[in-house]
């Protein structure tokens, strides 16, 4: 090889040398470029695993934390997925057995459901779709569904989905509701007195009672407002009516008017307004019931003029009584002192036969001056206005012990204080005083008891007078408290005390009645209405 061909030879292989490094320059230049590459793509991959790891699991703990039962299912409606609250509610696990939801659907709605499900096929999303179903547990429940189709990325419906709502206590409500206003519509249509809708005092419904009340007919009745109703509209209470009305301040107010109907004819009416409000205050409607007192108000005066002329009655007879007490006692207090006279005179003249008739004499003047007091006590136990005051009763028993004649073998006790209450203190006297004196009188015992004794209730005062005398008879309990009525050989009563005794319990709205046997005392019970 010639020294040219070497020369040549040499450059060859600097020219390659040169090529190599600069190409392991431009390797190591593309090397560091890949490789930069390649980290930065795996930090950038690192960051989307972080990012998809956080949406995952927000994803699922908004799934898990949904308060409402929410499931996720197959185009078949096989479960796939179910948060803690549907678990909880259908009584499911999908993790532990496969569900079916439309198992669970009650067969009164299958039919419905099927239509539904079509509907949430073909929209893609079904909105308040209401139905009832069973729960593992049997029980049945009303729920209300909001549901979609899930799809994948080309449109495909792959799943769906859907929350859960419980309204079978709303359901209940509804129904109790509907049977509430059911059962309320059956009493407005049935009753007796007249009902009626008005807004802003038109008529806009009218029951049957109220158009039969005033001959018009419920089409006819809704021209009207209840002021065209009434006979005269410019009266004191018609204007009053209309100002009340009005004001829309009253919730509730009544009235009574003269009222004309169809016919011509008129009636009287109360007429009861109560006024509805809305939720702000605002007057929505106004209920107006109308009752017919025409009867009623012409009961009332009739029987204003019976008291009136009983009233009159009594003060007649009142009057007339003491007129004839006077007139019969004024010839007795004669007899009186012509028998007294007799008897100072020529009572050593007469034979025992006539000292006897004398001393009979003076008894029967007596008997008559005690019964004709007692008619007269009777008369006016019941006519004479009550002056009611508060009564010490045991003032008045002591007075009573005091006035009265009480064998010195015969003791009038009270064993417990009576109370102080109000009635009138001389019908208190008259009341105690009969049963006592009539207690005392009976006794035959060598050591005679009468007891004094009473006991409160809420609304009464019951007191009873007991005795250890002769008794009487059950078939005379009864019989004792009429007028005229007495029982036993001796005559020792005009039979008109007790009667009085009932008069005046009957006046204080009380009972009077007897416990007796013969020969094992008696005992009198009483009440007496407390008075405010």
């Amino acid at each position: 090889m010639d020294s040219k061909e070497v020369q040549l030879l040499k450059k060859a292989l600097e020219r390659q040398k040169k090529a190599r490094k600069q190409a392991e320059r431009i390797l190591e230049t593309k090397s560091k470029e890949l490789y930069d590459v390649t980290y930065h793509l795996k930090q950038a991959n690192n960051k989307l695993e972080g990012l998809l790891n956080v949406k995952t699991s927000s994803f699922e703990g908004a799934f898990i934390n949904i308060i409402d039962p929410y499931i996720v299912m197959d185009l078949e409606f096989n479960v796939i997925n179910m948060n803690v609250s549907a678990k909880e509610f259908l009584g499911y696990d999908h993790t532990k057995e496969d569900i079916n939801l439309s198992k669970l659907v009650h067969k009164d709605y299958i039919n419905y459901t099927a239509e539904s499900i079509k509907v949430l096929m073909e929209v893609g999303i079904l909105k308040n779709y209401r139905s009832k179903i069973v729960l593992k547990d049997g029980t049945e429940k009303f729920v209300e569904i909001n549901s979609s189709i899930i799809y994948d990325k080309s449109k495909k419906p792959i799943a769906a989905q859907g929350i859960i709502r419980d309204i079978s206590q709303e359901n209940e409500i509804k129904q109790l509701l509907a049977e509430q206003r059911k059962q309320l519509d059956i009493i407005v249509q049935n009753s007796p007195l007249g009902i009626a809708l008005t807004i802003n005092s038109k008529i806009i419904k009218a029951n049957p009672a109220f158009s039969l009340l005033l001959g018009y007919s419920n089409t006819e009745l809704k021209s009207l407002e209840i002021i065209d109703l009434f006979k005269n509209k410019q009266d004191v209470t018609s204007l009053e009516f209309v100002r009340t009305l009005k004001s829309k301040e009253t919730d509730n107010f009544s009235t009574i008017n003269n009222f004309s109907k169809k016919n011509g004819k008129s009636i009287l009416a109360k007429t009861n307004i109560s006024t509805v409000r809305d939720n702000r205050g605002e007057v929505e409607f106004q209920v107006a019931i109308i009752e017919d007192i025409t009867q009623q108000k012409i009961l009332e005066l009739q029987k204003e003029e019976l008291l009136k002329d009983l009233e009159n009655s009594n003060q007649e007879l009142q009057e007339y009584a003491h007129i004839v007490s006077h007139d019969l006692k004024s010839p007795l207090r004669s007899i009186s002192a012509i028998t007294s006279w007799i008897k100072e005179d020529y009572y050593e003249m007469l034979d025992d036969n006539g000292k006897n008739n004398l001393s009979l004499l003076q008894d029967k003047v007596e008997s008559m001056d005690k019964l004709i007091s007692g008619i007269l006590e009777y008369s006016t136990a019941n006519s004479s206005d009550l002056k009611n005051t508060k009564v010490d009763l045991n003032k008045i028993v002591e007075e009573i012990k005091e006035s009265i004649y009480i064998p010195k073998n015969v003791e009038v006790i009270i064993p417990k204080s009576l109370p102080t209450i109000k009635a009138d203190g001389t019908k208190m006297y008259q009341l105690f005083q009969n049963i006592i004196g009539n207690a005392v009188v009976h006794i035959d015992k060598k050591n005679g008891l009468v007891e004094v004794i009473f006991k409160e209730t809420e609304d009464f005062w019951q007191f009873s007078i007991k005795d250890n005398g002769v008794g009487i008879a059950e078939k005379y309990h009864k019989k004792i408290f009429e007028i005229f009525q007495s029982v036993g050989e001796k005559e020792r009563s005009t039979g008109i005390g007790l009667s009085i005794v009932k008069k005046i319990v009957d006046r204080y709205d009380g009972k009077v009645w007897v416990d007796s046997k013969i020969g094992a005392g008696t005992n009198f019970h009483f009440t007496l209405k407390k008075l405010i």
